[in-house]
């Protein structure tokens, strides 16, 4: 049960002389039952626990359980393949290597049945979540246009970024688009098909600091936080300060009016040495995948309120090949955006083609030494599908010699282990397959 009042102390603070209301959530100590829940589900299960936590209070840090857990299943598997994983392997601990595992297997009544595997997984290992930040952003985004819906906007309005403190910049058109000018629909395109850094940027200012993480814990995701504009070289402050946003309808009419913000609540994941950062646990990362492909798969307390449509235009964009988009236009830089380009599971290692009934719905990023890339796979030929997310911090910029073979290998092994594993139920992947722009 989860108990607000309206609050003025903390939160955010608009800039101005704007009404503010505030949420300020209230402290359980059934937070310790639910994670030890957690525990004793996978102990007993091997299954991955969606179902959203107790939250903390606002003003409380919320406890990241330091423990590791491996599954002998998928441990095996990759010790099958030394010539693989052996190096990093023995490197596990060093290199902060996690992987999740989940098989899927269809009912009769075509619902899907989720089986979780995990080596190494410790949601306390801090790694730099980098543009897979993308993931949490585009759904908060559809959900916060459905609540701008009655002033008349939409992922298509005309969205003007204004600034209005230090380390901002404004954005008052876009020459990627159609007509010159900003959408969150283009955002949204540019985000999810190469990982834009600055279209990460302008939803991240156009949901606030505050929003995202309230959303985020108010889910259950307690081991997470978004605190900084992705790849922007910004100070704790300025990335508490978002800009002034404004919507305008054809003929220059303007329908919606966004203050800047200030987010004055504290930071509540700990450890506290990167009590600052953004920090993305793989385990919920993994979950907010599944449930943006499988929303029946999480109670309603943990699904975030968008369209059926949002859903699949996110989708659709997650899954599309750069080499298919000439809006924008992708489709004329192959040597840079080739069709593989932040894909790292499965086809990272190949840049000039993926078999083409492969298609990889996914998160991906890499900073500081860390690659990570959270993903749902299917193969629409062989009838395959399943879900891997993986991390690996080997602590320098070696993304090519260790990093990216890792992952595309590790792909690779699933992959195979897929095609050999036999279904009861052949899956009906229609619900997931989409014309894209270059066809």
């Amino acid at each position: 049960m989860l108990f607000f009042k309206k609050c003025a102390k903390i939160g955010e603070k608009p800039i101005g002389n704007k009404g503010r209301e505030f949420l300020e959530f209230s402290a359980f100590a059934a937070q310790i039952c639910a994670m030890l829940l957690q525990k004793i589900i996978r102990s007993c299960f091997g299954c991955l626990a969606v179902l959203p936590l107790v939250l903390y209070g606002q003003n409380q840090p919320v406890p990241v359980a330091d423990s590791t857990h491996t599954d002998v299943f998928l441990e095996e598997l990759l010790k099958q393949h030394p010539l693989y994983f052996d190096s990093i392997l023995a490197k596990k601990q060093e290199y902060n290597v996690q992987v999740i595992y989940t098989k899927i297997d269809r009912g009769a009544n075509g619902i899907a049945g989720l089986k979780h595997y995990y080596f190494n997984v410790n949601p306390a290992s801090y790694f730099n979540p980098a543009t897979s930040v993308k993931l949490p952003l585009a759904i908060l985004t559809m959900q916060k246009l459905a609540e701008l819906k009655s002033n008349g906007v939409d992922k298509s309005t005309t969205m003007l970024t204004e600034k209005a403190y230090s380390g901002q910049t404004a954005v008052l058109n876009d020459p990627t688009s159609s007509n010159g000018k900003p959408s969150v629909a283009q955002y949204l395109k540019r985000m999810l098909l190469v990982n834009d850094e600055e279209a990460a940027s302008r939803l991240y200012e156009l949901l606030g600091q505050l929003y995202i993480n309230q959303q985020l814990k108010e889910k259950g995701y307690v081991a997470s936080q978004i605190t900084e504009r992705p790849g922007a070289n910004l100070t704790e402050d300025e990335n508490r300060h978002t800009n002034p946003v404004k919507f305008y309808a054809p003929g220059n009419k303007l329908i919606h009016e966004q203050a800047a913000r200030f987010n004055t609540a504290p930071f509540t994941v700990q450890p506290n040495d990167w009590k600052s950062k953004s920090r993305l646990s793989l385990e919920e990362m993994h979950s907010i995948l599944i449930s943006l492909i499988f929303p029946n798969k999480v109670t309603s307390a943990q699904r975030f309120l968008i369209s059926d449509e949002d859903r699949k235009y996110i989708l659709k964009y997650m899954s599309q090949w750069p080499t298919e988009s000439s809006n924008p236009p992708y489709i004329d830089q192959p040597e840079i955006y080739y069709p593989a380009f932040s894909k790292y599971l499965l086809v990272g290692l190949g840049k000039d083609s993926v078999s083409p009934g492969i298609r990889i719905f996914n998160a991906a990023g890499e900073a500081d030494g860390s690659m990570v890339d959270i993903a749902y796979i299917v193969d629409f030929d062989k009838k395959i599908e399943f879900f891997l997310s993986a991390v690996v911090d080997t602590r320098v910029d070696d993304y090519k010699a260790v990093a990216l073979p890792f992952m595309n290998h590790l792909g690779e092994v699933i992959y195979e282990h897929e095609l050999k594993r036999e279904k009861k139920i052949v899956p009906d992947l229609s619900e997931v397959k989409f014309e894209y722009d270059g066809r």
